[in-house]
């Protein structure tokens, strides 16, 4: 067949399986248009998944009639004034958008530009364009586009169900939201409301927060600690979760650029990078990050949907959003997310029973128990008395002793110089140890409730930070093992360990082969005490064997760290005394990242008084 050009309708529709990929794409096209017209409240109005209708109303500056013409035309667009690709300052660019749209669907423009006396309507059917007609509208811009796709009936046919597709569009308007807090956005499918939010009042920081916690939850507002950097004239803010605080997909990590939502895949392995301390492998964090820079050291024309952009110097990105992460995280110190305090008190609770307001006790006959009662009470058989030797040691220990009932080596001397009072313990963040339950969790009161902590992760997250500082400021301390021990393994694991020997001793672990599949160790960091040697040297082993070749054990650094912490670290079931106990939440406080173990486990739980009151209806 002869190369021939294609109709008009033809490419329109063409670019629309491009560009309007669903109804989510045509919804994204028309508000970031609504936001680069300078609108302060978009409204969007969606029937049968977008499929019937989409209506966006905004009141942006508004369009004149002879532009009503023109921006249905393709490759239009008012935001390239320089026609410079590299120079792109607004969301929408291509002037792509309405074309396409109109090419597979029927849609109407009515707009009013600002300070004009009426407004102007144009409908555009199939690709086929009318003429401009007086309309009526108070002010903006309103596009509503119907039956999509009717035009193309084979992509009508891939469609989801109209709740799927409903649920697209939302997090479109969601993320778009999440970039501009102080435009007010609604939206509704027929006469139901499904999103709200007003316009965010205050700093640009703040109202991002107060917009997060709107759509991501009040977990997030509250757990949530802020990123401010710069380098070399590359800005980044936002709002981070706290470690704890993880999702088991990345659905909850929002990245942008230039206040463009982005999916990019360096973004988001910085963001893993900087997590990699914190959380295991399956979990992710949540998060809002927003990134400005200069429109020529990134490329936003590389995607069709405009969802992926090329950084000039990946490098510079990669390692301010690294950096910045990180700094904030150890900013936090030992916090660690409320949430879990939470789901420790729904745990607490009879499954379906709601927390008893508190009544005053009342007589039988008032009550509201009423004679149900009196019948408990009197069929009630109270337990036999202790034997008379327990009872009367109980009530030895109860009483009071008086001046005079007291020996003399049990009276209080008559005169004690004063001592400087030293501030109680209990007035530290993670307050002061009262018992140790099971020889694995330690119970702590503080000045607002108490504070369980797990022994185990708490000091398994002790010990590895203590390894990377040591290693940061020249080497592990090493102890000699009085016998060294021979550790018996397959022959391949003995050879990749004993390849690694030199970069095990800077990591402060000394062996050397001592036969086929076996190695000798002689010795071992100085910070793991009495650590299982064979179970360590075993473990990594496994550890090589996932990590591969490729990297020295430096650039995995903390794999290996986590894998001898966890050596050595105090084990659950041993006892504490009550200074060990102290020791170890004093040490907790002054270490960055002790709300975590390196498995992303929180290492305390704390439950506040007035929780507690609310458990036991006290409150």
């Amino acid at each position: 067949m002869p190369i021939r050009l294609l109709p008009d309708t033809l490419v329109n529709r063409i670019a629309a399986g491009e560009v309007v990929e669903r109804p989510a794409a045509a919804v994204k096209e028309l508000v970031e248009n609504a936001i680069d017209a300078g609108a302060t409240r978009i409204d969007v109005v969606v029937r049968d998944g977008g499929k019937s209708l989409i209506s966006i109303t905004d009141d942006g500056c508004g369009m004149a009639p002879d532009e009503l013409e023109l921006a249905v035309e393709r490759h239009a667009t008012s935001k390239l004034p320089s026609d410079d690709l590299l120079d792109i300052r607004s969301l929408g660019f291509r002037g792509e958008a309405l074309p396409s749209i109109g090419a597979v669907s029927r849609l109407t423009l009515t707009s009013r530009p600002k300070g004009a006396d009426s407004a102007w309507a144009l409908l555009v059917d199939a690709g086929a364009k009318g003429k401009p007609q007086p309309a009526a509208l108070a002010g903006g811009t309103r596009v509503e586009v119907r039956d999509l796709f009717a035009a193309v009936p084979a992509r009508l046919k891939f469609l989801k169900a109209a709740r799927t597709e409903l649920e697209h569009i939302s997090d479109c308007i969601e993320r778009l939201a999440m970039a501009h807090p102080k435009v007010a956005f609604t939206l509704a499918d027929d006469a139901r409301s499904m999103l709200r939010l007003s316009a965010a009042q205050g700093e640009l920081l703040d109202a991002r927060l107060t917009r997060l916690g709107a759509l991501m939850g009040r977990d997030f507002q509250e757990n949530a600690v802020p990123v401010e950097a710069e380098r070399e004239g590359v800005r980044l803010t936002g709002w981070i979760g706290l470690p704890t605080l993880h999702r088991p997909t990345a659905r909850h990590q929002h990245l942008f650029v230039n206040g463009r939502p982005v999916r990019d895949k360096l973004m988001v392995g910085a963001v893993r990078g900087a997590y990699a301390d914190f959380l295991p492998r399956d979990r992710h964090p949540m998060l809002a990050l927003f990134l400005e820079i200069d429109p020529q050291e990134v490329d936003v024309n590389v995607h069709p949907a405009k969802a992926e952009v090329r950084f000039r110097d990946q490098g510079l990105v990669r390692g301010l959003i690294v950096g910045s992460l990180k700094h904030a995280l150890a900013e936090a110190g030992h916090r660690a997310s409320t949430t879990v305090g939470l789901a420790t008190l729904g745990a607490l609770r009879p499954e379906g029973t709601a927390p008893l307001p508190y009544r005053a006790p009342q007589p039988a006959s008032s009550g509201p128990w009423g004679g149900g009662a009196a019948r408990w009470r009197d069929s009630y058989t109270p337990p036999a008395p202790p034997p008379r030797g327990l009872a009367d040691r109980a009530a030895a220990f109860q009483a009071p002793l008086s001046g005079l009932e007291a020996t003399p080596a049990a009276r209080a001397p008559e005169y004690a110089p004063p001592r400087p009072a030293a501030p109680p313990l209990d007035e530290h963040p993670l307050g002061a140890a009262r018992a140790q339950v099971h020889n694995t969790y330690i119970v702590a009161q503080t000045s607002q409730g108490i504070v369980i902590v797990d022994q185990h992760a708490a000091h398994e997250r002790l010990v590895y930070e203590s390894m990377k500082d040591a290693m940061i400021a020249g080497g592990v301390k090493r102890q000699g093992l009085l016998i060294p021990e021979v550790v018996e393994l397959d022959e391949p694991s003995a050879n990749r360990l004993a390849a690694r020997a030199e970069e095990l001793a800077q990591l402060g672990l000394v062996l050397e082969p001592f036969g086929p599949g076996c190695l000798m160790v002689r010795e071992v960091p100085a910070l793991l005490g009495q650590a299982d040697v064979k179970g360590l040297v075993r473990d990594l082993a496994e550890e090589l064997s996932e990590l591969g070749d490729a990297l020295s054990l430096k650039e995995k650094l903390e794999e290996v760290c986590a894998t001898m912490a966890c050596h050595g670290s105090v084990r659950a079931g041993r006892p504490l005394n009550v200074e060990e106990m102290n020791a170890l939440l004093r040490q907790m406080e002054a270490t960055p990242h002790s709300g975590q173990c390196n498995h992303g486990r929180p290492t305390y739980v704390e439950l506040k008084l007035a929780d507690i009151e609310k458990l036991f209806g006290r409150r």
